[in-house]
C-alpha cells in the first residue's frame, strides 16, 4: 500500500464526515461497512480500492467521488497533459454556447457534410482515447454546429444539424469529460445535448439522452438515480424498436443499468449479482440480433457484451468469475475502439490482482491496457487504486520494476 496515498484519502474522508456532522457509526451504517473498517480507512491503514466503496461513501456524504480520490489528477505524461490543458477553452465553450447563437458568431461556410465528417472524426478520437487532440478540437466544432443550426434554412435542415449537435456531445464530449474527471462539465455537455434533442421531439434520441445522463449520474456517485434514469429510458424506448439502431441503444441501456447495479450498495451482493446477470442476458440476446454495430457512435454488439462480463464481475468483486469470463472475448474485434480494448485489459488486471499468485499477470494486463490507450488508463481511478494496491504486494523483480514505471507515468509517487 502507498501509505501517503492511503493517508490522503483517509484525511479527505474524515474531513468530509466531520463537515457533515456524522459519527463513524452513522457513516459506516449508510455505506454498509463496519466501524472498524471505516476507522482504518480514515487513519490511513486501509486504502479504498473498490469503486463501489468510494461511491458508497460519497453517496452517504452527498459529495462527488472525486472529493475522496482527488481526481482529476495531474498527469505525468505530456500527451495526457494536453487534454487537461485544453479544458479551459472547452469549459468556456460549454458555458457560452446556447441554442441561440451570439450576434458576433457567423455560421461556418462549409457544407453540412463537412460538419458531419468533423463530428465523426471527433468521436473516432474519443474511442481512440486521443483525449488531448479531441479536447482541443471540440470548442470550435461545437460553436460551428450551434451557429450553423441557428441559420439553417428550414425545419428539415435545422433538425439535421441538431442531430449532429447531439452526436458531437455524445459520446465524444460528455464521456471525454467524465473520463477525465470533470463531472461538472460532463453534466453541462449532456444538458446542452438534451436541449437540442428536446427540439427534435424524437423518442429514440430522447432515450439516447437518458443513456448519457445515466453515465454522468454514475460519475457523480448516484447509482440509484442513474439506474432510475436508465430504466425510464429503456421503458420509453420499448415502444419505438423499429430499427437496428434502436435495438442497439436498448442493449446499451441494459449494459449501463448493470453497471449502475454494481455500485448500488443498498442492495445485497447476491441481489446485485442476480440483477446484473439478468441485464447481461438481455444485452446478449440483443447483441445476437444486431451483431457488431457502431450505432450512436458506440460499440454495441457481442464483443462489448463480453467485455462487460469481465468489467461487471470485477466491480461486483467476483474476481474469479471475471477472469473466467475473458475466455472467448476478442477485444481486438473493436479495431476502431482502442479505449474499449484497454478497458477490457484494465478490468482483467484489476481482478487478477485479487487472485493469489496472479499479481504478475495483473501487472502485465495493466501494461497491455496502457499500451493500447495510455491517456484513458492514466486517467482511470480504479487503475490508480490497483497500482497502489499492487505496490504493497511481493512481486517478481521484473513485475515490480514494470509496476514502478506504470506508477510514474500515471503520476503516482511510489
Amino acid at each position: 500500500m502507498d501509505e501517503e496515498q492511503a493517508r490522503r484519502i483517509g484525511d479527505r474522508l474524515r474531513s468530509a464526515r466531520r463537515q457533515r456532522g456524522m459519527s463513524l457509526r452513522t457513516l459506516a451504517g449508510l455505506a454498509g461497512v463496519s466501524i472498524g473498517y471505516l476507522s482504518m480507512v480514515e487513519n490511513g491503514r486501509r486504502l479504498l480500492d473498490r469503486s463501489s466503496l468510494i461511491t458508497a461513501f460519497a453517496e452517504a456524504l452527498q459529495i462527488a467521488p472525486s472529493e475522496l480520490t482527488g481526481q482529476p489528477f495531474a498527469p505525468a505524461d505530456p500527451r495526457s497533459s494536453e487534454a487537461h490543458e485544453a479544458i479551459p477553452a472547452l469549459r468556456l465553450a460549454l458555458m457560452g454556447v446556447t441554442m441561440v447563437a451570439p450576434p458576433d458568431r457567423r455560421p461556418p461556410e462549409v457544407p453540412v457534410a463537412v460538419l458531419a465528417e468533423r463530428v465523426e472524426g471527433a468521436n473516432r478520437l474519443y474511442h481512440a482515447a486521443e483525449y488531448g487532440t479531441l479536447a482541443a478540437k471540440l470548442p470550435a466544432l461545437l460553436a460551428d454546429l450551434h451557429a450553423a443550426g441557428e441559420t439553417a434554412d428550414g425545419v428539415v435542415a435545422r433538425h439535421e444539424l441538431l442531430r449532429l449537435l447531439a452526436d458531437a456531445y455524445h459520446p465524444g464530449c460528455t464521456l471525454l469529460l467524465k473520463n477525465l474527471g470533470y463531472t461538472d462539465l460532463a453534466f453541462i455537455a449532456v444538458t446542452r445535448a438534451a436541449e437540442a434533442i428536446a427540439e427534435l421531439d424524437d423518442p429514440v434520441y430522447s432515450a439516447l439522452s437518458g443513456f448519457f445522463h445515466t453515465h454522468v449520474l454514475m460519475a457523480v456517485g448516484s447509482p440509484a438515480k442513474a439506474l432510475a434514469q436508465a430504466t425510464a429510458a429503456a421503458n420509453a424506448l420499448q415502444a419505438h424498436l423499429t430499427t437496428p439502431d434502436a435495438y442497439a441503444l436498448l442493449g446499451e441501456l441494459h449494459l449501463i443499468s448493470a453497471t449502475c447495479l454494481t455500485q448500488d450498495r443498498k442492495r445485497s451482493g447476491k441481489t446485485r449479482a442476480e440483477e446484473v446477470r439478468d441485464h447481461l442476458t438481455e444485452a446478449a440476446d440483443l447483441a445476437d440480433r444486431t451483431g457488431e454495430t457502431r450505432a450512436w457512435h458506440l460499440n454495441f454488439g457481442p464483443t462489448n457484451v463480453g467485455i462487460h462480463h469481465v468489467s461487471l464481475n470485477t466491480d461486483l468483486g467476483l474476481h474469479g468469475e471475471a477472469v473466467q469470463a475473458k475466455d472467448g472475448v476478442r477485444p481486438e474485434t473493436l479495431a476502431e475502439a482502442p479505449g474499449r480494448q484497454a478497458a477490457f485489459h484494465a478490468d482483467l488486471g484489476r481482478s487478477l490482482t485479487h487472485l493469489r499468485g496472479r499479481e504478475a499477470d495483473a501487472v502485465a494486463a495493466l501494461l497491455t491496457a496502457e499500451q493500447i490507450a495510455p491517456q484513458r488508463i492514466h486517467a482511470n481511478v480504479p487503475v490508480r487504486n490497483t497500482v497502489e494496491y499492487l505496490a504493497d504486494r511481493q512481486l517478481p523483480t521484473r513485475a515490480a520494476r514494470d509496476l514502478r514505471g506504470l506508477a510514474h507515468r500515471i503520476g503516482l509517487p511510489l
